[in-house]
């Protein structure tokens, strides 16, 4: 019999944190700027703004207990029960974080042993032969782990193997930075396997940059805007956010185009874009300039499903996050269409990008 390998996913799942945050839960706090000059404007007109520009109403917050390898075995478990498989029968386990397990009352980082070895423990399982790493990559961390993935079933090196991506960015961010409103905790897990098939299916193609000489620093880690904590020493995710903007603008759209290109697909043959919940009106503008590319103005209703307006920018857990719950028939505001082109894309430190396409 012919056909060729195929990367296929069989299941998903996520864990969305059950502490919400609303906006206004950002009132009493007190916000500089980046030289440590206080904020004029008082809170209710920033965070009109922030929400104006993000779209952003409320996020997720995990609880004080938790940790982010806890909730990405969470995910993990969902899409394990999703896919219907034995976790003794994955090939590799790989998670994308950037912060590895953060506890309460602390900000420094814990990646030792790897968290995707952590979750291994955690589902029990025995087989040595259930490769584990992780992956820090910045926003683009999952979505890069299953472009991994996909290497090493379609090589012949793997039948089944689980992506992660996880993380508690609630843990890492300066309380005195308005940036800081944008950023959630959660966690989302994919299964792909291999499936010999006649015609092309699963994950198509895809495409990967990396911009480093000029815009490496656009997030960094740093010390707080708050002057009265420089003593303290703890360093907090920060952003350039308007250089990020006309960074994402200028080049997502070319490395969606590369994907499909690569795949002889066309944007009229897309059914979705699931891109990183980073933010709603800069997501939005990059569509638009995605399908300028191809000459068109108009973009169709339900092309590019949503969550980011109340769960937050989540880093590497908003894709799988969304992808899950699309699956799973939750989001009642989007027609889905489970037989059609799908389109992966993400931005974010590095600067990063990636893109994929799949056919359901």
């Amino acid at each position: 019999m012919g056909g060729s390998i195929s990367s296929i996913i069989t299941g998903t799942g996520s864990y969305i944190p059950t502490k919400c945050v609303k906006n206004d839960a950002f009132l009493e706090n007190e916000f500089f700027d980046r030289t440590g000059k206080k904020l004029e404007k008082d809170n209710e007109e920033i965070i009109r703004k922030f929400f104006e520009i993000t779209e952003i109403e409320e996020r997720r917050y995990v609880t004080d207990d938790l940790v982010t390898s806890d909730i990405a075995y969470f995910s993990a478990v969902e899409a394990i029960k999703s896919a219907n498989i034995n976790p003794e029968e994955l090939d590799y386990i790989i998670v994308a974080h950037n912060f590895g397990d953060v506890k309460y009352g602390s900000n420094r980082t814990d990646m030792v042993p790897s968290l995707a070895s952590r979750v291994k423990y955690k589902l029990e399982i025995e087989n040595p032969n259930t490769v584990v790493y992780d992956v820090p990559f910045g926003c683009p961390g999952w979505l890069q782990a299953m472009i991994q993935a996909d290497y090493y079933i379609k090589s012949g090196d793997a039948q089944k193997i689980m992506v992660i991506g996880a993380e508690t960015l609630s843990r890492v961010i300066d309380p005195h930075d308005r940036d800081s409103m944008i950023y959630a905790d959660g966690a989302g897990a994919t299964i792909l396997e291999a499936q010999k098939s006649e015609k092309p299916t699963g994950i198509l193609a895809h495409s990967t940059r990396s911009d480093t000489k000029i815009y490496a620093e656009m997030l960094y880690m740093d010390k707080s805007y708050n002057p009265a904590l420089h003593e303290k020493g703890d360093i907090f995710l920060k952003m350039q956010g308007r250089k990020l903007y006309q960074y994402a603008l200028s080049n997502v759209p070319s490395a969606i185009k590369v994907a499909l290109d690569k795949s002889n697909l066309s944007i009229e043959d897309i059914s979705h874009i699931l891109i990183h919940q980073a933010n709603g009106k800069m997501d939005q503008a990059i569509i638009e300039r995605l399908y300028k590319l191809y000459g068109k103005d108009d973009i169709p209703q339900h092309v590019m499903p949503m969550i980011i307006s109340w769960l937050g920018n989540s880093s590497v857990a908003t894709i799988p996050t969304l992808l899950d719950l699309m699956l799973k028939d939750q989001l009642t505001d989007y027609e889905i269409n489970k037989d059609g082109i799908w389109v992966f894309a993400s931005v974010g430190a590095g600067m990063n990008i990636n893109a994929l396409t799949y056919k359901m």
